[in-house]
């Protein structure tokens, strides 16, 4: 992998267009990224990061968008890098998402992320891409590293190493996992013990399931079961407990048998007592019921005599009721008749002064003549009268759109006056209003302005708080700082006024001493026993090295927030919070006013062409009205000629009436109440000859049937219900008296008479006791059964049970030492070393050689890290081991824990380390060419001689064309390394300059 040339825009600190020539920077081999702390080297290397994976490193990543917040706010944020991967050229253009101004209005919009992939083949660049997942797989399948294995073999993050030189199993399993893939073997664990924990469920189960049947063999028999599951105990010990519970049950059926036969004779005995009984009850209840139906032979004529009566009066009733229905007839009919002649009571002489039978029905009907006949001589006038009615409809028709269009006329004239009046008002308020809308852009470029600067003023407020904190925190981090600078110089002078001490403490008689080299030593200094020691200055020098980068830290922020704080007062040009709400709102609403002009101006351009139509069409409408109320009056003079002359013709044929039609509709009604008087008479003496008709066939009816009068008739006869009922009291009678004497001539009951009454209490007594005795032994004997019957299906799912119960178990055996083996947890793994901790073991001691090998340059062959299987300082896990590492001191030849390296120490192991691990990333990754390095900060810890070491292995790093860029703010460095990309930062954002 080569870069070439990198552009950034609007990303991170650099808030215009900068761009890195790597071709430029690679000549010399290596290169220094270099500028004052918060500049933004490290920027460099996230925009790589971002072009590729379209994230940066570590928490930086959770930003919500690396836009910069020196650019302005509609400028774009993009990078664009230009890379080689194995043979091929890339150019990878990534915008993140980002919120820009809206192009209308105020507020923000969401810009989405963007990417576009091209190829440089045959002289021109093809695109490849512009979607984001097909651009990210396009990256993986070509470059082959994911993007914390990038960070770790091609960024190289020395404070990264340092803590994985001396982090413990867990977290150093954490850092490896992230390059190498062992997913397949924790995969594998997990399997493992997920089997296992399977397994020993199901062993657990069958184990549950084998005390289960034995609990039961045990409840059923009735007796106590043996310990635990043993086979060689629970098989026999079932066989013996089903053998008793047998015999027991066989014992029991004899017994049942015997009580059974003995209930069944005492059952006999009982059913021949209660049949002797229930003869003798029957004998003795039908010589009563003899004796009582005898005792009733008078009721039983009576019935007889009733029924025969009925029978002659069912002959005579229908004619007495044929009388009644005619003389009702007749009745109903006079007065019909009478109601209908007094309603022509003196139309007819005599009419309604009698009764029905003295006025016939011809004089009715020839004065209904009369009348009929003169309505037909007025039928001739009732078109005349016809056409009376629609002329007086039309007169008022005309009478109504007459009175309307005189008023409509009247409202023309009077708007003719009134239009050129209402005319000059609509035009000037419109030339007002036209005035007023020309001002409505500058009302809105009027509120954009206030608005900004009332979100600059705003955002003043916010930054002059923060700056106020911030200024704190670096006054607290300043005193700190200079509080551990104090307290390492103090332990540093107490350490040197007792380094004599120190020395003369190791001096033994005889040998040499090493500041003289003499071998006597007459008055070897002396010190106190509190003497600083080594290791509390290196602690000393740790928190000193802390407080300094928490100063730097602090410092950059107030910095920051100064510019930002400077430039949001710049813009709120010394504006207060409530002059800036006050003018955003005078400005809008000079642009509601202009807006609401705009629709008022559209209103009065269209009234003012209603009221030019209107002035149009006057006066043809005021000629046409005229028009049309003069024809009108002429139409109601004609029409009330023709109805004067109607009217004299109808009057003349009314005669007493009020009009013709009162005349026509009183003869018609007469007529027919004539018509309707005469039909009543006629059916009055219809009724009155089919009366005496009825009353003739009566006489005859009751001479024949022999009752002497029609009372005699109504008393004799009997309802259907009153018959049936006698007939069916006479036939229960009967068939009463003829069951008891057949029940009296069975010869059974004759028989069982003579006998002696039956003991039914002693033979129930003792029927009760024989049925009980015999439902007990019964139940003994079902209970025995059962239980025997339970046993012998307990002892076969016991032998089942437990011929499952082994395999599981043995298999939960197997699997469970696997597991434990696997998570290295188990005896026979004597390190305590899990499968993929074995795995990522086996890539770290890769890694170590291939670390070594320069680590023994840039120590001067004094360090060699040692991969060790035992687990790493401090680490109390069971399965911890099989990721430690050791540093071997060849001066001392002791092994050391990497904890107790000294800060240039650590830097050059951790950068050994980093570069050793690089080389292995790559060669797992496929064998990818790394031919540019970058290594971020961690030079300061060094001394002159050790640095100049480091230098020589990083020239080592150019052969065969690779590229290494330092990024560090150490100043030696800028005199050693020609090739420099130097960042420098101000208050409009970072800048890139290459020398």
């Amino acid at each position: 992998m080569r870069l070439h040339t990198l552009t950034v825009q609007a990303f991170g600190p650099f808030a215009g267009t900068e761009t890195v020539d790597f071709d430029r920077l690679a000549q010399g081999g290596l290169f220094l990224i270099h500028g004052p702390t918060g500049a933004g080297k490290t920027s460099v290397l996230d925009a790589v990061c971002f072009a590729l994976y379209g994230r940066v490193p570590g928490v930086r990543d959770a930003a919500r968008s690396p836009h910069s917040n020196h650019a302005p706010p509609d400028r774009r944020p993009e990078v664009r890098l230009e890379v080689t991967l194995r043979g091929r050229r890339l150019s990878v253009t990534r915008s993140p998402a980002w919120q820009r101004p809206k192009k209308r209005g105020t507020g923000t919009t969401e810009e989405k992320a963007s990417v576009t992939v091209s190829e440089y083949a045959h002289g021109a660049w093809h695109g490849l891409t512009n979607r984001p997942d097909e651009a990210g797989q396009i990256v993986n399948d070509v470059l082959g590293l994911s993007l914390p294995q990038f960070c770790q073999v091609v960024l190289l993050p020395q404070g990264e190493f340092a803590r994985f030189l001396r982090a413990d199993a867990r977290e150093r399993r954490e850092s490896l996992e992230r390059i190498f893939s062992t997913g397949v073997f924790t995969s594998v664990e997990e399997w493992l013990v997920d089997h296992a924990r399977s397994l020993g469920r199901t062993a657990t189960d069958a184990d549950s399931a084998v005390g289960a049947v034995a609990d039961l063999v045990a409840e059923v028999g009735r007796t106590s079961r043996p310990e635990g599951n043993d086979s060689r105990v629970l098989v026999p010990w079932a066989a013996e407990t089903a053998r008793v519970v047998a015999a027991d049950a066989s014992d029991s059926a004899s017994v049942a048998a015997e009580a059974g036969e003995e209930r069944d004779r005492a059952h006999a005995e009982l059913a021949s007592a209660r049949t002797l009984d229930e003869r003798q009850q029957r004998h003795a209840s039908a010589r009563q019921r003899q004796a009582e139906l005898m005792d009733q032979a008078a009721f039983r004529e009576d019935i007889d005599t009733q029924l025969a009566e009925a029978e002659r009066a069912a002959a005579v009733v229908p004619v007495l009721r044929g009388e009644e229905y005619r003389r009702a007839q007749r009745d109903k009919a006079e007065l019909a008749a009478g109601e209908r002649l007094e309603l022509v009571d003196g139309m007819v002489e005599g009419a309604g002064t009698g009764p029905p039978s003295s006025v016939g029905a011809e004089p009715l009907r020839a004065a209904e003549r009369s009348r009929r006949d003169e309505l037909a001589r007025l039928e001739h006038l009732q078109a005349d009268l016809d056409r009376h009615a629609e002329i007086t409809a039309e007169l008022a028709e005309i009478e109504g759109k007459a009175e309307g269009i005189y008023r409509s006329l009247e409202q023309w004239r009077l708007r003719s006056r009134e239009l050129p009046v209402l005319r000059q008002r609509c035009s000037d308020e419109l030339d007002a209003a036209r005035q007023q809308v020309g001002g409505r852009e500058a009302a809105s470029e009027g509120l954009e302005t206030a608005r900004r600067a009332r979100e600059a003023v705003h955002t003043r407020e916010r930054l002059r708080s923060e700056l106020a904190e911030a200024e704190q925190r670096r006054v607290d981090a300043v005193d700190t700082a200079q509080r551990a600078r104090d307290a390492l110089l103090e332990v540093r002078r107490g350490r040197i006024d007792g380094m004599a001490a120190e020395l003369a403490s190791e001096l033994d008689a005889g040998t040499a001493c090493p500041v003289c080299g003499a071998v006597e030593h007459p008055r070897p200094a002396s010190g106190g026993g509190d003497r600083p020691t080594a290791e509390e200055e290196e602690r000393a020098q740790r928190a000193a090295d802390a407080a300094a980068e928490e100063r730097a830290r602090a410092e950059s922020t107030a910095v920051s927030l100064a510019e930002r704080y400077a430039a949001a007062e710049t813009a709120a040009d010394g504006m207060s919070v409530e002059a800036a709400e006050e003018l955003v709102g005078l400005r809008e609403r000079e642009l509601a006013a202009a807006e609401a002009a705009t629709g008022h101006v559209d209103r009065l351009a269209a009234r003012l062409a209603d009221i030019d139509t209107a002035l149009t069409d006057a006066v043809p409408r005021e000629e046409a009205l005229s028009r049309e109320a003069t024809e009108l009056t002429e139409r109601r003079a004609t029409l009330a000629r023709e109805a004067e002359r109607i009217t004299q013709r109808l009057e003349a044929a009314r005669g007493s009436d009020p009009d013709l039609a009162s005349r026509i509709a009183r003869l018609t009604g007469e007529a027919d109440l004539l018509a309707s008087a005469a039909e009543a008479v006629h059916h009055y003496g219809t009724e009155v000859a089919e009366l005496r008709a009825a009353e003739r066939e009566t006489a005859r009816a009751l001479a024949e049937s022999g009752f002497a009068s029609t009372a005699e008739v109504w008393a004799a006869e009997l309802g259907e219900e009153q018959r049936e009922r006698l007939q069916e009291q006479a036939r229960a009678h009967d068939d009463a008296l003829a069951a008891a004497r057949a029940e009296l001539a069975d010869p059974e009951l004759a028989a069982a008479a003579d006998r002696p009454a039956p003991d039914l209490a002693g033979s129930g007594a003792a029927a009760a006791a024989a049925q009980r005795w015999a439902e007990y032994t019964a139940s003994w004997r079902d209970r025995l059964a059962e239980r025997a019957n339970r046993l012998s299906e307990l002892r076969l799912e016991l032998d089942q049970r437990l011929a499952e119960a082994g395999p599981v178990r043995q298999q939960h055996t197997v699997a469970d030492g696997l597991a434990r083996l696997a998570a290295g947890t188990g005896a026979d793994n004597r390190h305590n070393v899990r499968l993929s901790a074995y795995v990522l073991a086996a890539r770290l001691e890769r890694v170590v050689a291939a670390a070594n090998d320069r680590l023994a340059t840039m120590s001067g062959s004094r360090y060699e890290l040692r991969h060790t299987v035992a687990a790493a300082a401090g680490d109390r896990s069971r399965s911890g081991g099989g990721l430690g590492l050791r540093v071997l001191d060849a001066w001392t030849g002791q092994e050391r824990d990497p904890a107790t390296l000294s800060g240039g120490e650590t830097f050059v192991s951790s950068l050994a380390l980093a570069l050793g691990l690089g080389d292995v990333a790559c060669a797992e990754a496929g064998g990818i060419g790394v031919d540019t390095l970058f290594i971020d900060e961690g030079f300061g810890t060094l001394d002159a001689e050790t640095l100049e070491d480091v230098l020589e292995v990083l020239d080592g790093l150019r052969d065969g064309g690779r590229t290494v860029g330092v990024v560090s703010h150490v100043a030696d460095l800028s005199a050693r390394v020609g090739t420099r990309l130097r960042v420098t930062k101000s208050h409009g954002g970072s800048r890139l300059e290459q020398t």
